[in-house]
């Protein structure tokens, strides 16, 4: 009986992401940071940049890491620092977030999409080389819900045809390939730190990752309007930087990124072991990779009598909040039509949209939260 009060109790609290949560634990530091930046005045460019900037390259192994204002302007950025605009196609997967394809397209070049990997959401390699053509320059393969894409078989077609490869590592800060960290696999990596990703920021905050030495130089010219010394511009450019604050508590976060995301990964454990005996896909992990769950998302086949969207319903009525990421693929959005694609050309793509739908997953969970989710999801398919 103390058990099914306490989860009832629970479930009143259940949040889909807990900033506020988080954020408790660790208020004196958080406080202490942001009362320092306060205090310098220096909210433009001060030195808590620079030493996140150092943290974020030693941590994820790599020379570079150049901040920037969000993931978005990282994809921008990182284009724009290649030479890519008008006339220019860039391969990536039509199962993603607007803002891989929407900074394409901002540039004048044409996003070119190739269909996902039925496991990991990722896009599929085996799908790319027949893609490529005398006007692609870059591929951007997704690191998707917190998963890196088979990067190895991507950098060899890259490297075959002279392309570049962008990784979009947004959701996947602190996951592992082949024991490198996602954020050094391609030739640039473009980072988010929105709030609700797995190292977020208390705003927009992003970053640029490579080994690069001449790109990382273009690259910092372009955040900060085209130039190396003030008022001398060599180039044209965009005004985004990582703002001071902003770095100064991403600085405090990333000492407890890494236990935060082995938190994750066993709420995630209990999550499947749950759901193993029932009709509900639980997240797929490749080989020799880890995955740190910016999202737990999991699938309920078309095939059966109870679909994805009865089932958000029900749990929205035992106050078990979802997400869908992502409803419509790129290539049925609106704002994509001109590119002439339609139903069916995906097929992947679209049967995950369909199927897909993310539970709760944050740092401030608790086993009795995910007994009482995981018992309404079957209760409701059996």
């Amino acid at each position: 009986m103390g058990k099914d009060i306490r989860i009832l109790d629970e479930k009143k609290n259940i949040k889909l992401v807990d900033l506020l949560g988080q954020y408790q634990k660790i208020k004196p530091e958080i406080n202490e940071a942001v009362m320092h930046v306060l205090t310098s005045t220096q909210f433009i460019m001060g030195k808590e940049v620079g030493e996140f900037e150092c943290a974020a390259a030693g941590y994820l192994g790599v020379k570079y890491a150049i901040g920037c204002a969000s993931g978005t302007d990282a994809l921008q950025i990182a284009m724009m620092a290649m030479g890519i605009g008008g006339g220019d196609e860039v391969i990536t997967s039509p199962f993603t977030f607007v803002a891989t394809a929407e900074t394409i397209v901002l540039l004048g070049a044409t996003p070119v999409y190739v269909d996902i990997e039925p496991r990991t959401y990722n896009i599929d390699p085996s799908k790319i080389e027949r893609v490529i053509t005398a006007k692609t320059k870059a591929i951007i393969p997704v690191d998707l819900y917190g998963q890196a894409a088979d990067m190895d078989p991507i950098m060899e077609i890259a490297r075959k045809h002279r392309l570049k490869v962008i990784e979009d590592a947004a959701q996947a800060f602190g996951a592992e390939y082949k024991g490198r960290k996602t954020g050094s696999l391609g030739d640039v990596a473009c980072i988010s730190f929105f709030p609700s990703k797995n190292l977020g920021a208390c705003g927009d905050a992003g970053m640029i990752t490579t080994n690069d030495d001449q790109l990382a130089e273009r690259i910092r010219m372009v955040s900060l309007h085209g130039s190396r010394k003030k008022y001398q511009h060599e180039i044209l450019g965009v005004n985004s930087r990582l703002d001071t604050l902003q770095a100064a508590i991403l600085r405090v976060k990333l000492k407890y990124l890494d236990g935060w995301n082995r938190l994750r990964q066993e709420f995630a454990a209990m999550y499947s072991a749950r759901l193993r005996d029932s009709s509900v896909m639980t997240p797929y992990v490749m080989p020799g990779c880890t995955h740190i769950y910016h999202q737990y998302s999991v699938r309920v086949p078309n095939h059966s009598t109870k679909t994805r969207d009865a089932l958000v319903a029900h749990l929205k009525s035992r106050e078990i909040p979802t997400a869908v990421h992502y409803p419509i693929p790129l290539h049925l959005q609106k704002a994509f039509a001109y590119l002439g694609k339609k139903a069916g050309d995906y097929p992947v793509s679209e049967t995950v949209a369909s199927e897909i739908f993310s539970l709760p997953m944050h740092t401030e969970l608790d086993e009795a939260q995910i007994d009482y989710i995981t018992g309404e999801i079957k209760s409701f398919l059996a």
